[in-house]
């Protein structure tokens, strides 16, 4: 059975009065913070202290009781002994309780203190209303004049206790807001650093870009009084003669391809099983690769050798293939063509390389250098745009965070004044 002291006695709701709009700057919010906090500290503080100057005499009637109690018998004579055994168990243990848990309140000057005298109410009152619960018979019938007391002082203790308790959680609640607010503040000064920093380094980019665009102008000129000279117009007329002579290699290389696609197979398969010298073994690569490579006149007698090779392979039966007798043919074709196709490749490497020589000659000296510089100043140009947009995107949104900052700020100190701060960030 619970030695019940009745309900608790609610906390009273502050009145709401009107607001008033009230301008501040950015930097006076650290200041009002700390205003605040103190202001609520010194009322928690102010509210405790009177909750437990409240509970002190309590506390001293309490020991009280527990002196007077002890010395009180009870009229225990007057009872059945089996009975008496019970009041007197019950009776000792009231007044354990009463005389070594209930002590004299500590002062309160801090919220440390605070603290100590909820914890230290809470815990008492959990065993005296234990132990007064487990005798609530015996205290109510055999010892009446205190019941009432006890009864009444516990009340009062339980509702201060509760309303002391309250008053720090809503103090601690209090605290972790402006904790949220100066967080907010420190935010807001790494985002205004950091703003400062991505401005700085957008001015260095868009000063990288006038030189660049300053370069390119330079360059431009360069290139295009290079353009205009006579020597490149020759330049350029003979890199066009070149390109179309080059077609003539295509021409070249097909007509070569077609003859040697005609003994491709038996000339694979000799690549593939002959043992030849480091010199024999490059030019049939080549030729089995790419026939155009392979047909210079340096090679002919290579060439030679290993066609012939390849025939006796055929005849012998080392190399089998469908027809022997076409195949033959087609190797004599390929060697009857051969010095054919090595004047024909000769011929267009000669021109090739005299017109890719005379080209070279007429190339203005600065025109690769201008070209290439020019090339790498408009790399750098782009690079240096996309850095600029992203960068003014980062300052976009780093701009679109702050007023969100500012406002959830003004929010929350809304909670703790009639005035309604309005913040601006100067």
């Amino acid at each position: 059975m619970v030695f019940g002291w009745g309900k608790k006695k609610q906390v009273e709701e502050p009145v709401e009065h009107k607001s008033v709009n009230q301008n501040v700057s950015l930097s006076e919010v650290p200041k009002i913070i700390d205003d605040l906090s103190k202001l609520r500290e010194s009322q928690t503080l102010s509210e405790i202290k009177n909750l437990r100057n409240n509970t002190a005499p309590l506390i001293d009637e309490l020991m009280k009781i527990g002196i007077v109690l002890e010395k009180d018998n009870l009229n225990i004579d007057d009872i059945d002994k089996h009975l008496a055994i019970i009041v007197v168990r019950g009776k000792k243990q009231v007044i354990d309780i009463l005389k070594k848990d209930v002590k004299t309140l500590m002062q309160v000057s801090t919220i440390a203190d605070a603290k100590k005298l909820d914890y230290f109410l809470t815990q008492l009152l959990k065993k005296v209303g234990d132990v007064l619960g487990r005798q609530t018979r015996v205290i109510h019938i055999f010892a009446k004049k205190y019941a009432n007391q006890l009864t009444g002082n516990l009340k009062i203790m339980n509702e201060n206790s509760a309303n002391i308790s309250k008053l720090l959680k809503h103090f601690a609640s209090t605290q972790s807001t402006f904790d949220e607010i100066t967080e907010m503040l420190d935010k807001i000064k790494s985002h205004k650093t950091e703003l400062s920093d991505k401005r700085k380094r957008h001015i260095e980019i868009l000063d990288n870009l006038k030189s660049f665009e300053e370069k390119k102008t330079v360059l431009q000129s360069s290139l295009d009084e290079v353009h205009s000279s006579e020597n490149y117009k020759k330049f350029l007329d003979l890199e066009n003669k070149l390109n179309d002579f080059t077609n003539q290699k295509s021409k070249i290389k097909s007509e070569i391809d077609t003859q040697f696609t005609k003994i491709s197979r038996p000339l694979g398969r000799y690549a593939y099983g002959s043992s030849l010298d480091k010199e024999q073994n490059a030019v049939l690569s080549t030729l089995v690769d790419d026939p155009f490579n392979a047909l210079r006149s340096e090679n002919s007698d290579t060439i030679i050798v290993i066609l012939e090779n390849i025939r006796k392979a055929i005849s012998s039966g080392s190399i089998s293939v469908k027809d022997t007798d076409k195949t033959l043919l087609q190797l004599t074709e390929t060697e009857e063509s051969l010095d054919g196709f090595i004047k024909k490749v000769s011929d267009y490497s000669n021109i090739f390389n005299s017109m890719k020589t005379e080209l070279s000659d007429l190339k203005p000296d600065n025109l690769t250098s201008l070209e290439n510089e020019f090339s790498k100043n408009t790399d750098s140009q782009n690079d240096s745009n996309l850095k600029s947009k992203t960068i003014l995107s980062e300052i976009d949104e780093i701009n679109s965070q702050i007023p969100e900052l500012i406002s959830k700020i003004e929010g929350k100190l809304r909670i703790f004044s009639n005035s309604k701060y309005v913040i601006s960030e100067s």
